[in-house]
This record gives structure tokens, C-alpha cells and sequence, in this order.
């Protein structure tokens, strides 16, 4: 899994249960995490890999950090990456609210 796939809501979600939650709460949380969520989750990755590469590449994944990382670096993302980023806090906020993703 690359790095900046943990910054998005269903992602860190999931790789923050790791091994020691029950299938039962995977389960549970994977359908919290909708088809669409995991679709925009996707396009964010594809819009701010180069960016993700070139200015956070050295941030710990989790909790958040890559998109703080993006978020900090605004002026210097491509295009393509800073109109994406609205969208990933949106999905991360949402992932927050729902309790699948660390506030």
C-alpha cells in the first residue's frame, strides 16, 4: 500500500485497525466505507501522488499527517492536487464523524 493512500478517511481507518481488532469490527467497518468513498479516496491518491512524492514523502503516515503535509505546501501542488484536496478533508471529515477515522 503506498504512503499517501493512508492520508484518506477508508484507508487510515483500515490500517489503523491493524491486526489486533476482531473480524467482526472489520467487517463492520468496511461497510461503513462506501463504493464511492473509495473511489474519490482513489482519485485523490492519483492527483497528489507527484506532490505527495516531491513535499511529504518523509511524514509518518496516520492520523492524518500526509494531507496536513499537502495542506501545507498549498502553494507549491499542482493544479490538479489542490483542487483535489478539498474533497480529501471532506472525506476525511466525514471518515471522522462516522468513527472510522481518528478525529
Amino acid at each position: 500500500m503506498l504512503p499517501i493512500f493512508r492520508f484518506l478517511p477508508q484507508a487510515a481507518a483500515i490500517v489503523a485497525l491493524g491486526a489486533s481488532t476482531s473480524a467482526f469490527a472489520q467487517s463492520a467497518l468496511q461497510t461503513q466505507i462506501t463504493p464511492q468513498m473509495r473511489s474519490e479516496a482513489r482519485a485523490v491518491m492519483q492527483a497528489c501522488r507527484a506532490d505527495y512524492d516531491r513535499h511529504c514523502s518523509d511524514v509518518t503516515p496516520g492520523g492524518g499527517r500526509i494531507l496536513a503535509c499537502l495542506q501545507s505546501h498549498a502553494g507549491q501542488l499542482t493544479s490538479t492536487c489542490a483542487q483535489t484536496l478539498p474533497r480529501a478533508q471532506a472525506l476525511r471529515a466525514g471518515a471522522a464523524s462516522a468513527g472510522v477515522a481518528p478525529k
